[in-house]
């Protein structure tokens, strides 16, 4: 199954009609495009923690997304050295947050003075290695995407809703 057609989709409650599941690409424009799909539903509010390897297509996942939010893909990367990368000439506001070069720990959250970009209700924030800032409570609505695979092998992407007032 390719990316457009998700082996097992519910859709997560009328806040948002993210589709969960797990979704097979076999290329960059594959991940672009589930990117984009989930982009085209979001209605502002979500956080959505992305995890995956190094290479394993994050990035290019956020530049689908961002497509979706109606944002120019060319103008996304990867946050890495930046921490914190916003783009807002779409019809959402993105935050494209990349914990991998912070300590563990809600200072990881602090550095990047997360409370303050989810308080804005018209924003959606994507952040990469969620996992570093520990038990950090964070609202809802979240949900957690992950991405299999490496080199030239498939990648297996997994949407999944958080429960309420999720903790790391």
């Amino acid at each position: 199954m390719n990316a457009a057609a998700p082996d097992d989709t519910t859709t997560t409650g009328e806040s948002s009609l993210i589709p969960t599941g797990v979704l097979t690409s076999r290329g960059p424009e594959e991940t672009f495009e589930a990117g984009r799909r989930v982009g085209e539903r979001l209605k502002g509010g979500e956080i959505l923690l992305l995890g995956g390897a190094l290479g394993a297509g994050k990035t290019v996942f956020v530049k689908g997304l961002a497509a979706g939010l109606g944002l120019d893909p060319a103008e996304v990367s990867s946050p890495s050295f930046t921490l914190v990368n916003r783009h807002a000439e779409g019809r959402l506001l993105l935050y494209h947050i990349d914990l991998y070069r912070l300590a563990e720990g809600a200072s990881a959250a602090h550095a990047v003075d997360l409370d303050e970009l989810l308080a804005d209700e018209r924003a959606v924030v994507v952040i990469e290695w969620a996992e570093r800032m520990g038990r950090y409570p964070l609202p809802s609505p979240v949900w957690r995407i992950s991405i299999e695979g490496d080199g030239e092998e498939a990648r297996r992407i997994s949407i999944a809703r958080v429960s309420e007032e999720t903790e790391l």
